[in-house]
């Protein structure tokens, strides 16, 4: 069985993950020479990280077929560090997340992703989509008609390749044939090359050249905090985004160790942190990839391709890695959310909109997720108040109280509101056997309730409750004991 599982995620699409990895190791160059120069390192660092952490990711990640390299949200965090500190801090912070990452997926934090609902993924996805687009937009302003040339050829073959055949994927096509155009007619326009010098020797084992002591590690915490939280919220939407494309499940919690021993290894080789790429992911997928061997190949071939094929690879003409991208952009955004917009509830819509603006606004990946969560968890508590439903049912000297719905800290006051306590009775019975108290403000408004009616003469019963509810009542409640009872100005 266990065999059965290994070939299942290694060798059951072996041909098409071979190009897919190809495709992505072409597409990953550039980009990881453009975060190093975001972070303010040499492009070696990023390049190495992108090399060791899709090769680990390979072996340890919960996600065949996802892709996980050197990325922009996590260079943006570490920027600051290398600029006021240096490389070797960067490095010292690189380890010091991987350690983080593996204790989050040891305590199976991976389980939180249940909180984040279906249009905050939504929204994550629509801005990634549209901050990759963004990211293009330097490549095509104050350029020659030869790059629109160059980038509009290759859109044309990455989209009208398919219609022919689909033995290659297209986006490698496109940037072999751009290349080779452009080589050819020895057009004027910017090279991958021209992006920094690429490495020419491999990786060495190497300890981050920093003082152990307290002093560093009250420097490189901070940051390495953030780098888990971004990196694995990255992560995980990833991997719950190609489970979506695949249809296939992932292991969110071995994802977070996988994570977290790839940035450890990587900062023992001169590489920094990085995360699930959600460009690279669908480019993989797009091209065909669905296996570990598609995200093992793009790790491998970056390396070779890099140091002992950099001459080549420099010659790449970015225009035709805009295409690919801006393909990518396109695959990704859901475009059916904004046909939806009228038909989504309102407070779905609003927290898909707002995912998108935050995110894209601070080019912040968490920060965006986190209003998004923050705003779905506001509307839900107000969707489930509006369900509380109190009836009150008068007989005499007698009243009965039905309560069904949810009491908890948003509709614990509309719950104490719906007692009369102005009419007096003798005997009042509430029923909660249709209810459920959730926390200890709904077992203070339980005890409000009771207690005034008793002050107002009443017999008080309360009637029903579940087994959970009646064991919080026990624990926290003060209606029951008899010091209440016999305190009636309590």
């Amino acid at each position: 069985m266990h065999f059965q599982h290994i070939r299942q995620d290694w060798f059951s699409n072996s041909r098409k993950d071979l190009l897919a990895g190809l495709v992505v190791a072409l597409a990953l160059i550039p980009e990881a020479i453009a975060f190093s120069i975001i972070a303010g390192v040499d492009p070696a660092v990023g390049l190495y990280a992108s090399f060791s952490i899709a090769t680990i990711i390979a072996f340890t990640g919960g996600r065949p077929g996802m892709i996980s390299a050197a990325t922009g949200a996590m260079a943006l965090v570490m920027a600051s560090l290398v600029k006021e500190h240096g490389l070797q801090y960067l490095l010292a912070a690189t380890v010091l997340t991987g350690v983080l990452q593996i204790a989050a997926g040891w305590l199976k934090l991976g389980r939180l992703m249940r909180f984040v609902s279906r249009s905050v993924v939504t929204g994550f996805v629509n801005a990634l989509a549209i901050l990759i687009f963004l990211a293009q937009l330097p490549e095509l302003t104050n350029v020659t008609w030869h790059v629109y040339a160059v980038t509009a050829a290759g859109l044309a073959i990455i989209y009208g390749l398919p219609r022919i055949t689909r033995a290659v994927p297209s986006p490698l096509v496109a940037i072999v044939v751009l290349t080779g155009v452009a080589l050819a007619l020895d057009l004027d326009i910017r090279t991958v090359g021209d992006m920094g010098a690429l490495p020419d020797s491999l990786p060495v084992f190497l300890l981050p050249d920093v003082p152990l002591t307290w002093q560093t590690l009250q420097i490189i915490l901070p940051y390495s905090l953030t780098l888990t939280v971004v990196g694995l919220l990255e992560s995980l939407m990833t991997a719950t985004i190609v489970d979506d494309m695949t249809d296939t499940r992932s292991d969110k919690n071995r994802e977070c160790v996988g994570q977290g021993v790839a940035n450890l290894a990587t900062g023992f080789i001169g590489g920094m942190a990085g995360c699930a790429m959600i460009g690279q992911s669908v480019i993989n997928v797009k091209s065909g990839g669905r296996g570990r061997l598609s995200t093992l190949t793009a790790g491998v071939v970056l390396l070779v391709m890099v140091v002992f094929l950099g001459e080549w690879v420099s010659r790449i003409p970015m225009a035709a890695l805009v295409a690919v991208m801006i393909m990518v952009s396109i695959g990704t955004f859901d475009w059916n959310s904004v046909r939806r917009l009228r038909q989504t509830p309102r407070s779905s819509s609003v927290v898909m909109l707002a995912t998108v603006a935050v995110t894209v606004a601070t080019h912040d990946l968490a920060q965006g997720v986190l209003v998004g969560v923050l705003l779905s968890g506001v509307f839900f508590a107000g969707k489930v108040d509006r369900l509380l439903q109190v009836r009150a049912l008068d007989t005499g000297a007698s009243r009965h109280y039905e309560v069904s719905g949810q009491v908890f800290f948003a509709s614990a006051e509309r719950f104490a509101n719906a007692f009369d306590f102005s009419e007096p009775v003798d005997v009042v019975s509430i029923d909660v056997s249709r209810a459920h108290l959730w926390d200890i403000t709904a077992v203070a408004a339980l005890d409000k309730v009771v207690l005034k009616l008793r002050r107002s003469g009443a017999q008080v019963q309360v009637l029903g409750l579940n087994e959970a509810s009646a064991s919080l009542v026990a624990r926290f409640g003060v209606h029951d004991k008899p010091l209440a009872q016999l305190a009636p100005g309590h």
